[in-house]
Formats: C-alpha cells, structure tokens, sequence
C-alpha cells in the first residue's frame, strides 16, 4: 500500500496503523491508460476512488458539448457523489486525462468497513463534507466571479495549467476556447 493513500484516509479519520492496514488493503489498483473510463453516463459509480498517478476528470455532455465538472489529481479522490449514494445511473463520465494509476474501494467493502470499524463511518461524514464544501464554492465560484476572474483563480493552481488541456480548462470556466484564448491574451 502507498504511503500517499494512508495519508489521505489519515487526514479523514484517526485510525491506529492496524486498522489503517486493515483499510487500505481492501482498496484495489488499476492502471488507466489515456482517455480510458472509469464511468460513462448510464453506468453506476460504484468506487470510491484514490489517484496514484495522474488526472482524471469528471464531466457531462449538454447538446454534444463536453462540460468539465472535476479534476482529481495525484493524491485527491474521484467519485461522481450523486450515483454513489443513490447507486442510481451517472450523467456523467470519469475519464483519465493521463496515464494514470488508481486505487478504489468498491462501495460493498466500504459498507464491510462500516460494520467493522465504526470510525470508517467519520471518515466518510468528513470526507462527504469536505466534498461538498468545495462543490459549494466551486457553484458559487461559477454563479458570482466573472470568467477572467474565475481564470486568475486558476493561475493560482499551477497543477491545473500544466496537467489539463485549454479546451477542458474552458469548459471547466464555463467558457468557450475562444474566449479563454481572449482572456488569456487580455490578462498578459
């Protein structure tokens, strides 16, 4: 098991290092190759999932448009929350960006987890939590900041402009390429 991936169930609950053995070998690794899926519209999320390496990102398509939502980088969770609690099908995709490696723990053995050690349960309260707080400020980010704001946001995350590609960066803004190009070019 990565240190990485002790180090992000950590920062949810405290576990002794028994248990967070325990824990983390329930999780199981996948490599992704580029552009492959973990999720399509239509199937149900039934992970929850921890990014060794690499970047995925989550997005939905609105009249042939791929709109951006999420990017999970190395060292963060991906999860599309709505299906994997409702286990009800996605209206999104979860697709690696990049060569990337995964751990995830299959909602059934998170559920075992539960059972056996209740402190699982904190971890998940904790981690729904943090969760939510950024899609909080990510909605209000959307509804309140301008797109040139919203792109100097970005500029503060270097991870986001060497790791994803302008036309998902846009998207993720809430703008065309095209006027991403502009605003770059109005901020230089």
């Amino acid at each position: 098991m990565t240190a990485e991936l002790k180090a992000f169930i950590k920062q949810y609950a405290d576990l002794d290092q028994d248990k967070l053995d325990a824990v983390t070998q329930k999780f199981k690794q996948r490599s992704l190759k580029k552009n492959d899926f973990l999720l399509e519209e239509g199937w149900v999320c039934t992970d929850l999932v921890f990014v060794q390496e690499g970047c995925l990102r989550l997005y939905y398509v609105q009249d042939e448009v791929e709109i951006s939502v999420w990017f999970a980088f190395e060292h963060s969770s991906a999860i599309e929350m709505y299906s994997f609690i409702s286990e009800k099908p996605s209206n999104y995709f979860l697709q690696a960006i990049e060569d990337s490696v995964i751990w995830y723990l299959p909602k059934k053995e998170l559920t075992n987890l539960y059972k056996r050690y209740p402190e699982m349960q904190e971890m998940m309260r904790n981690f729904w939590e943090d969760v939510i707080l950024n899609l909080l400020e990510r909605f209000t980010a959307l509804q309140r900041d301008s797109a040139e704001q919203r792109y100097l946001d970005l500029l503060t995350k270097p991870t986001f402009l060497q790791k994803i590609p302008q036309k998902y960066l846009a998207s993720f803004i809430g703008v065309t390429p095209t006027s991403l190009s502009r605003i770059r070019k109005h901020i230089r």
